[in-house]
């Protein structure tokens, strides 16, 4: 058995979980066919599929997990399913004027497929009239018809005026009709000589005594009382216009609605929907209000504002807006929103200029948003992209609350809007799925009262499923499904089971295999893409490991910077020999998502004192709460070791040297112990061997995290410094069967050049690191002399005892003092 080797360390079996392809049941993926169904979110897709089926209010999906473990793709694979299970496609939404009320357009549901017809119709319908109109007005039927209504005033004028005409000349004046400006107007005036004069002429005579004064007044009297008869005669006479007007009017209305009622009837009759019925009522009843759109009119643009049209259309308010159309559906329908903007996710209300430069709007500007279109159907939205979003999340919870949807305009110009609207509110009947994390969904949870009510259903994805016969043959179906859908290159079996293996690598636990499937995916691209470059026809394990070299080569720059700084002598790590009260610490880092394990070097320094564990990082303010509490928890442990036949009297001070950024976690509590144990004690530790686990109370090494990246991180610097063949990283015991190092490690444990130890407890520990016994305890409460804790034991019990001498002397000299003030001697 080599010098450093025993029964604490790892078999080289234990070291990597290995797939041999050999197992497999196939060649390549050309003999598996192609994963049909989800693996691994047996829980997730059960929760999934409730909140889906369950038809009560409420019953809306959260969807949590960790980045990259598939939510969205896993998603959008089910409700696809689901809606094709479903089948029933929900009905057109249409606007229509409300001609009562144009602030308030009217909502139209219509079967799916239908609502374009239906705009069609309409729009030919109005076409049509627009044609039709025209040459009613202009037939020979209606011009007979109105030619005699003219006739009929004019019969009545003329026998007004021939009356009039008669009385004007017995009483001497005569009717001259007389240019005023653009209007000719009939004027009375007086007969002088048979011949009309105005009455300023014949006064202009009584002046120059042409005219007798008295015949001139005669006439004025007679002329003022025509006058008033006239003036009745005419207002008689526009009475009689206004009649023949309204009587005109009434048979446009008349025709208008005999030929349009007899029109719209097969329009009718195909959807006899009360709405609809009511719409062309209305509708019918406007134009005849408003039957001067059908006359040519010439379109002029605005005078100084080419951009703007010379005027509306006439015919718009006729027209139908077709807000959501599912002619093209198939089944219920399935939107992912991936940028839920208020417009986006709610839809608006349009806004044009009109030709004084005001804003305005109408029936026809409103737009349907994506969580309409889904109206009957499944919605998918970020839950971060809809929070940072103005306005998204309430309205979201209002709609949902009421199951109602009501557009409006949300828009921080909306002030200037002339011009509001209040559509018909939509009832919504919809599924809300929302994506998020774990830790979003419960702050939601903690902070919003609404999220209870209204995502009553939670979906929780794993990041890992068990490591089984059957997973296995799902992983290798859902490589051949990813091969068949990208058209990449055939992976044989060797490929598979170095992709395999990485996703067990990837869980972090032997026994279990990494639902990571979009991660999963990006690998089997780029394994295709090395198979590619060397002219392979397959993809093979060496393709395979050539992609995870090259991702990790991606990302690992400031890794080889820190390994350049050690290696220099800058970071200072002893690979080799032995130091009292030093002992080489393992630490994480995280580079966005790649992570990397390296050395740091941890020093205790105890001495005579009461401030017992000093903890430097926490002092200068560089330690997060659980790297503190650690620190605690090894104070508690050397009191229930050695305190208790004695104080606990000592100061010491843990550091992690060169350290100038902060440090968490308390993966690194067992190595402080063995570093103040080595500082008691005066036993050198091993440089060689890296140490990482936390500990307890009891002294047992509980697993940590980062066990593959910390083993690997200290034998790149065993590597690149020199290999020695003695060192090795000791882990806890518990970590064992999370290892799943890399195949160059590995191989240097196999070699004789690595080691990995396994340890419990603090004592196990520390054996390996001094190569001397710990040393059990004795039923006195001592220790076996000689051991490791019997010096520690005795050290402390010596800091104890110089503490209480030291105190003592301190005493004494002080009562001399104050005997020497009062002027008191010792006899």
């Amino acid at each position: 058995m080599p010098e450093n080797k025993t029964d604490k360390t790892v078999s080289v079996d234990k070291l990597r979980w290995r797939l041999d392809p050999a197992t497999l049941p196939f060649e390549s993926t050309e003999d598996v066919e192609p994963l049909k169904k989800i693996i691994g979110q047996k829980r997730g897709i059960e929760a999934f599929r409730f909140g889906m089926d369950i038809n009560k209010e409420g019953y809306n999906v959260f969807v949590t997990g960790a980045l990259g473990t598939g939510k969205m793709s896993t998603v959008r694979k089910l409700l696809d399913e689901i809606s094709r299970k479903k089948g029933m496609v929900p009905d057109d939404l249409c606007y229509v004027n409300n001609f009562k009320n144009p602030e308030a357009p009217i909502l139209l549901r219509l079967k799916a497929g239908t609502g374009q017809e239906f705009k069609k119709e309409v729009h030919n319908f109005t076409e049509f009239l627009k044609k039709q109109i025209p040459q009613l007005f202009t037939s020979q039927d209606y011009l007979s018809r109105k030619k005699e209504i003219a006739e009929q005033y004019e019969k009545k004028a003329k026998n007004f005026f021939k009356e009039l005409d008669k009385e004007v000349r017995e009483q001497g004046f005569a009717l001259v009709d007389i240019q005023v400006g653009q209007v000719r107007r009939p004027e009375l005036m007086p007969l002088v000589d048979e011949k009309p004069m105005h009455i300023d002429q014949v006064e202009d005579m009584v002046d120059r005594g042409r005219f007798p004064k008295e015949e001139f007044e005669e006439l004025k009297k007679k002329q003022e009382k025509l006058r008033d008869q006239i003036d009745k005669i005419f207002l008689q006479l526009r009475d009689l216009q206004k009649e023949i007007q309204e009587n005109i009017e009434e048979m446009d209305r008349f025709m208008f609605m005999k030929a349009a009622t007899q029109l719209v009837v097969p329009i009718r009759d195909k959807y006899k929907i009360k709405e609809i019925d009511m719409y062309f009522n209305d509708m019918l009843e406007d134009m005849t209000e408003n039957l001067h759109i059908f006359m040519p009119q010439a379109q002029q643009p605005a005078p100084g504002i080419p951009f703007l049209p010379a005027s509306a259309d006439l015919f718009q308010p006729y027209q139908v807006n077709l807000m959501v159309d599912n002619a093209d559906q198939k089944s219920a329908p399935v939107i992912v929103e991936s940028y839920p903007t208020y417009r986006n996710l709610f839809g608006s209300i349009e806004r044009v200029v009109d030709r004084s430069g005001v804003w305005k709007t109408d029936f026809s500007k409103i737009t349907a948003g994506s969580f309409i279109k889904a109206n009957g159907g499944y919605l998918v939205l970020n839950l971060l992209d809809v929070i940072v979003e103005p306005g998204v999340w309430p309205s979201l919870k209002r709609s949902l609350k009421t199951k109602k949807m009501e557009i409006e305009t949300y828009d921080p110009f909306y002030l200037f809007t002339t011009t509001s609207l209040k559509p018909q509110p939509i009832d919504m009947d919809i599924k809300v799925v929302i994506i998020s994390d774990e830790r979003w969904y419960h702050l939601l949870m903690a902070y919003d009262p609404d999220v209870k009510k209204i995502f009553k259903v939670k979906a929780d994805f794993d990041t890992a499923m068990n490591k089984n016969e059957e997973n296995i043959r799902q992983f290798a179906e859902f490589i051949k499904r990813k091969k068949d859908e990208e058209d990449l290159k055939p992976f044989d079996k060797t490929a598979i089971a170095a992709l395999v293996e990485d996703a067990v690598r990837m869980a972090g636990r032997q026994e279990k295999i990494a639902t990571r499937f979009p991660v999963i995916t990006d690998l089997i691209r780029e394994a295709d893409y090395w198979a590619g470059r060397e002219n392979e026809a397959v993809v093979r394990e060496s393709h395979v490991d050539k992609a995870i070299e090259a991702r990790v080569y991606r990302s690992n720059m400031i890794e080889e910077h820190i390994q350049e700084m050690i290696n220099r002598g800058t970071l200072m790590i002893d690979v080799d020999g032995k130091v009292v009260g030093q002992v080489n610490g393992l630490a994480v880092y995280q580079v966005g998502d790649y992570s990397f394990g390296k050395p740091s070097r941890i020093t205790a320094s105890t001495s005579m004192g009461r401030s017992g564990i000093i903890n430097i990082e926490r002092e200068a303010d560089l330690s997060g709460n659980t790297y503190n509490k650690g620190l605690l928890i090894v104070s508690g442990y050397l009191r229930e070791k050695y305190a208790q036949d004695k104080p606990l009297s000592m100061s010491a001070s843990i550091a992690f040297e060169q350290s100038y950024s902060g440090v968490d976690g308390d993966s690194a509590s067992s190595t402080e112990v063995y570093a103040l144990l080595s500082s008691l004690s005066g036993l050198p530790l091993r440089q060689d061997i890296a140490v990482t686990g936390s500990v307890n109370q009891k002294g047992e090494i509980q697993a940590i995290g980062g066990v593959n990246q910390k083993i690997e991180g200290f034998y790149d610097c065993c590597s690149k410094i020199k290999f020695t063949g003695r060192q090795g990283v000791m882990i806890p015991e518990s970590n064992v069967k999370d290892l799943m190092l890399r195949k160059d490690v590995v191989k240097a444990v196999e070699n004789g050049k690595f080691y990995i130890y396994g340890v419990k407890t603090i004592d196990e520990g520390i054996e390996i690191l001094t190569d001397k016994k710990a040393g059990e305890k004795q039923p006195d409460g001592t220790y076996l002399e000689g051991s490791i804790n019997y010096m520690v034991d005795e050290k402390l019990r010596e800091l104890a005892e110089g503490l209480k001498k030291f105190g003592g002397k301190e005493e004494e000299e002080g009562n001399k003092k104050e005997s020497k003030k009062s002027g008191c001697h010792s006899c």
